[in-house]
């Protein structure tokens, strides 16, 4: 099975300015035909093309526009209205409160018998007074109970004013009544002790109104600290990173020196009447190296880098989101000049009109979008402190046209996969801490990475060092590099999964068919390797393509050529074992979905004409939103039709040029069931062999 293909086909930026699909960068990463997967995609990677910058229309900034954020500093102070507000609700809470406890709560955990003074005279001398407090007015004491069937004591209270009752003590003594004197109170400190809940109570609310202030945006951090920005604050001094530790984009950071100078030296575009660009957006394939473009311009700038992603704005409470940008960007211009750069921006990003919520809906996602255009908007543009905003993304497609608009991503830097030239710096970088053999050759490893990025390319390298430690090696040799690579695209050797002869043979024939079509086809990329090993991401074998060179336009005699490829592993086992098996699976899906993107979005069908039928396509991730709702019936059984023609035409051409060659396909196949994995050079051996035969 064959990897040389959808990941192959590339966009271009031809026609008319509009971004279209490139046939081209056959990069994929070297590509690797496999045998024995039941279905998903095969070890290979591909190498995107670059697409040219469409220009967005959008309003500008007219002349007299103000250059600072209308809110200014007082953004997160509460007006006088606010506070008023908050002075009445605490008042009228305390008074809540005070009569809550006076007439409720009060009684409720202190109940007693009220007396009139005659009524408690009269139980002082019936001895039912036990015990007295005589206070300045009020007495208070217990009693005994006038229920004959009770047992407990009852409390009792009755009104009283000290010296008015010059007789009060002494029938209290004759009575047998235990008494005592409470020593008089200041009423103030009274009144203060009573209310001391009842502040503690307001202050409690307050802290709570602070904090839920803050989570809407008139404050910082939110209750429980939800609102804050959960953006990591580099300065200046500990970003450490700058240009010279990126690799293979040259473009871009070209690009880049332009806003360090803005950073660097405001005053000098000012002085023309320039205005500061507020956003840069940095597009392109995962693992190119995007964050590490934008701390390399915060590194060579010496300003400090705010490093956000756009999943830490989004929460499971309303208005969070809002709130962490407002913190987020207060931050920004405390700290200025700095960078703000927020990863994978497409989180919150996302296009308004993509159906995700109904119309007048108030969704989360939206409100956190909403805050960010107007945070861009309002950055204060002051020439001595400028900030500029830095996003990233592989989905450019889905983002909001709002945020794309000239005024708030002034510029879109596309970051793409490294060419030859790149990927010797990357590897350069990337091997500054690993022992190399003296004779090690990065341009070599360069070029039989071709559609590798900066990630795939520091995976490789540092694979290839615990290689080499593995067998106690005192550096890195080239044959270490090579299995590395190998290990990247098809995983893990499994020497351990033992296949029957019937298999083995099988998959010997498969893989000798993928090898001598692409000896034999002039448009197919040379064999570097054949394996009939099994590996870790499912391939019960293996034919590793090496391109000679990046690619970035494909004709359609080159794509037949590689469908050809995909399918001669099967044409061999139906010419030698006269059947075919399920270790075509993944090379007839790939086939397939080559020849369909050739009928509907190349336009190669004669029958159809150069009319795109596809839906629209993910510029860096590979997808494509399949769009058939406009298609009649009757187009999309000619598209059925035409790729299921071009996938057998293919097919019996594979089986006519291996059955003229037979014997180098049998030659083959018996050097790999003796020896397993043989090099590239094996192929051709075999087509001289039977020649001289």
């Amino acid at each position: 099975m064959t990897a040389d293909e959808e990941g192959s086909i590339q966009e271009s930026a031809a026609g008319g300015g509009a971004a279209g699909n490139n046939p081209g960068r056959t990069g994929g990463r070297s590509t690797a035909s496999d045998t024995g997967r039941s279905g998903g995609a095969s070890p290979s990677g591909s190498k995107r093309g670059s697409v040219a910058p469409r220009r967005r229309g959008a309003g500008t900034a007219g002349p007299g526009r103000p250059a600072t954020d209308p809110r200014g500093d007082n953004q997160g102070r509460p007006t006088g209205r606010h506070v008023g507000h908050f002075v009445a609700y605490i008042v009228v809470a305390l008074l809540a409160l005070y009569l809550f406890n006076q007439f409720v709560l009060g009684p409720a955990t202190s109940p007693s018998t009220q007396l009139e003074y005659s009524e408690f005279k009269a139980r002082v001398s019936a001895h039912e007074i036990l015990t007295a407090v005589i206070g300045d007015t009020q007495i208070t004491g217990t009693m005994v109970n006038p229920d004959t069937q009770a047992t407990e004591l009852l409390d009792f209270k009755t009104n009283y004013r000290s010296g008015e009752d010059d007789k009060l003590i002494s029938e209290l003594q004759a009575a047998g009544v235990t008494y005592s004197l409470s020593s008089p109170s200041s009423s103030i400190a009274s009144v203060l002790i009573s209310l001391l809940p009842f502040l503690l109570i307001g202050v409690v609310w307050y802290v709570i109104y602070r904090r839920m202030a803050g989570a809407t945006g008139r404050g910082a951090g939110g209750i429980f600290g939800v609102g804050k920005s959960k953006a990591t604050q580099v300065t200046a001094e500990q970003v450490g990173v700058t240009f010279k530790d990126v690799g293979g984009a040259d473009e871009a950071i070209a690009e880049l020196r332009e806003i360090i100078q803005f950073l660097k030296t405001p005053e000098q575009f000012a002085r023309l009447g320039g205005r500061i660009p507020k956003g840069v957006l940095l597009v392109g394939p995962p693992g190119t190296g995007k964050t590490l473009l934008a701390k390399a311009t915060a590194g060579e700038a010496e300003v400090t880098f705010f490093e956000s992603s756009g999943s830490e704005f989004v929460e499971m409470f309303v208005g969070v989101g809002a709130a962490r940008v407002r913190d987020l960007f207060e931050q920004a211009r405390k700290a200025a000049p700095a960078i703000v750069f927020i990863d994978e921006i497409d989180a919150i990003g996302q296009s308004r009109g993509m159906g995700l919520t109904v119309s007048g809906g108030n969704d989360e996602r939206e409100q956190t979008l909403n805050q960010l255009l107007a945070e861009i908007d309002g950055f204060n543009t002051d020439m001595t402190r400028p900030v500029i905003i830095m996003a990233a993304t592989n989905r450019p497609e889905v983002l909001d046209q709002a945020l794309l608009r000239a005024g708030r991503f002034d510029r879109q830097v596309e970051v793409g996969n490294p060419d030859l030239i790149g990927r010797v710096q990357i590897l350069k970088i990337h091997s500054k801490g690993i022992k190399l053999v003296h004779d090690f050759d990065l341009e070599r490893a360069a070029r039989i990475t071709p559609g590798f990025s900066g990630a795939d390319l520091a995976n490789a390298m540092n694979e290839a060092a615990l290689l080499a430690a593995r067998r106690h090696a005192a550096s890195v040799a080239m044959k270490d590099f090579e299995m590395a690579m190998e290990r990247v695209i098809a995983g893990l050797e499994k020497k351990t999964r033992v296949m029957n002869e019937n298999e083995r043979k099988t998959v010997a024939y498969h893989e000798s068919g993928h090898a001598l079509m692409s000896e034999l086809l002039p448009h197919a990329d040379p064999v570097a390797k054949i394996s009939i090993i099994p590996h870790a991401r499912g391939a019960l074998g293996y034919t590793l393509q090496m391109p000679t060179e990046d690619r970035y336009i494909l004709t359609r005699d080159e794509l037949v050529d590689r469908i050809a490829v995909m399918l001669g592993g099967r044409a061999a086992e139906k010419i030698v074992l006269g059947t075919i098996s399920t270790g075509a699976s993944d090379d007839i899906q790939k086939a397939t979905e080559l020849a369909r993107r050739m009928v509907m979005e190349f336009g190669m069908s004669e029958k159809l004409g150069s009319v795109r039928y596809a839906g629209q396509q993910m510029r860096y991730l590979g997808g494509m939103v399949q769009d058939s709702g406009q298609l009649s019936p009757h187009t999309q059984e000619v598209i059925d039709l035409e790729v299921k023609n071009l996938v057998t035409e293919q097919f019996e051409r594979a089986q006519a040029i291996l059955s003229e060659h037979r014997k180098a396909l049998e030659t083959l196949a018996g050097e790999l069931l003796e020896q397993e994995t043989v090099e590239g050079s094996a192929v051709q051996a075999a087509l001289d062999s039977e020649g001289t035969s």
